[in-house]
């Protein structure tokens, strides 16, 4: 299977990516493919030259979802949370924000797509963190908001 071109949804999943950016990167030339009928197929020389590292081959069995047209999946779990903390000055904010975003971008995290961001309303004292992940990372962030903006009497 490691030698069959891979489907642009295959690619997409892969990459983590939209179906729709998948195509427009094989329109831009940006991603060389291979017109099929109506359909492109992406040899995986090809798709290691676009990302400039190795690349693993969808596994051939799957925790049972199934795609249409055959294509497999494997079972990922995802996490988007937003979490409030009012009252909370703007030098709190800083140190909370800086140390959330240096945890989603230097660690390991279990899918590798951890993403926070943080919205502050100075106005209102009230911050927002917005988190988007896998779960065991969004739980690792859970736990580190906790600890450090846990409720205070």
């Amino acid at each position: 299977m490691s030698r069959q071109p891979y489907t642009v949804e295959q690619v997409a999943d892969l990459l983590g990516l939209h179906v729709k950016t998948v195509r427009g990167y094989v329109r831009d030339g940006r991603l060389r493919a291979t017109r099929i009928g109506k359909r492109y197929r992406i040899a995986r020389e090809d798709l290691e030259a676009f990302t400039g590292q190795p690349v693993e081959p969808p596994a051939a069995e799957t925790a049972g979802a199934a795609g249409a047209a055959g294509t497999t999946r494997s079972r990922r779990v995802e996490v988007s949370c937003v979490v409030q903390v009012d009252a909370i000055g703007v030098e709190e904010t800083m140190r909370l924000s800086n140390t959330l975003i240096a945890l989603a971008t230097g660690g390991t995290h279990d899918d590798g797509r951890l993403r926070v961001e943080t919205i502050y309303d100075e106005e209102r004292a009230s911050l927002k963190i917005i988190i988007l992940g896998g779960a065991e990372s969004g739980a690792e962030i859970l736990r580190v908001i906790t600890t450090l903006a846990g409720e205070r009497a």
